[in-house]
């Protein structure tokens, strides 16, 4: 993880720099942003940012329009940090496409630990095409294709689908799921999964037909 490079924003200097001491002491590089503004040019102008760190409360452009700014130009990874804690925010926050969502206040390792199992997987470099129907997923490049059109996947909703594609025919359950996608034992509310599925869903257009629910359990990739 040597010299990868983390975009930290926050307008709490002191909470940047707890951030920073602590990823800097793993060997990442950090950039910082006092506010949205500052974070959107930093990230336009720095083509090799792998992951972004994004409070949410902040001045000028708070982080939900940094987030739907940035997604409409790149999958790059995004934790949300937030003081706040309702659901509404989280399902707001991952429905705009963000990968993690953490509630300050929070475990610097746990923080740290969650970067590195998002960067180990966005950094795999096997070139591993999978075809299922009309659904064609490139590891590799990060792509996927439905229908013989391209589709745009976030980083987690590319994950759930790689996820199901490789167990197919099997039923899966939420606890499953979130435990292999999230790469972590994930307290929240299930109903993350369901958001994301959704969205998948809605993505693949009629392909999305292959996600199958299972009432109760959870969900099965239907060849």
């Amino acid at each position: 993880m040597d010299g990868i490079k983390i975009l930290v924003v926050d307008d709490e200097i002191r909470m940047r720099k707890l951030i920073k001491d602590f990823l800097q002491a793993k060997g990442f590089s950090v950039i910082e942003a006092g506010d949205g503004e500052e974070a959107v040019d930093i990230f336009c102008s720095n083509k090799d940012i792998a992951l972004i760190l994004l409070d949410v409360m902040m001045p000028k452009m708070n982080g939900w329009e940094v987030l739907k700014t940035i997604r409409k130009i790149s999958k790059v990874p995004i934790i949300m940090l937030t003081a706040r804690g309702e659901e509404q925010d989280e399902l707001q926050g991952f429905k705009l496409g963000v990968d993690e969502y953490i509630t300050k206040p929070f475990s610097p390792k746990i923080l740290t630990a969650r970067v590195d199992a998002i960067l180990r997987r966005t950094r795999k470099t096997e070139d591993d095409i999978q075809r299922c129907g009309d659904i064609e997923i490139n590891r590799g490049a990060h792509t996927v294709r439905a229908g013989g059109k391209d589709v745009i996947l976030s980083y987690k909703e590319f994950e759930l689908l790689d996820y199901f594609m490789q167990n197919k025919n099997l039923a899966l359950s939420r606890e499953n799921i979130l435990n292999n996608v999230w790469d972590y034992d994930y307290f929240g509310d299930a109903r993350t999964i369901d958001t994301h599925v959704k969205k998948l869903r809605a993505k693949l257009g009629d392909a999305g037909a292959h996600i199958k629910t299972i009432w109760g359990m959870g969900y099965k990739f239907e060849e």
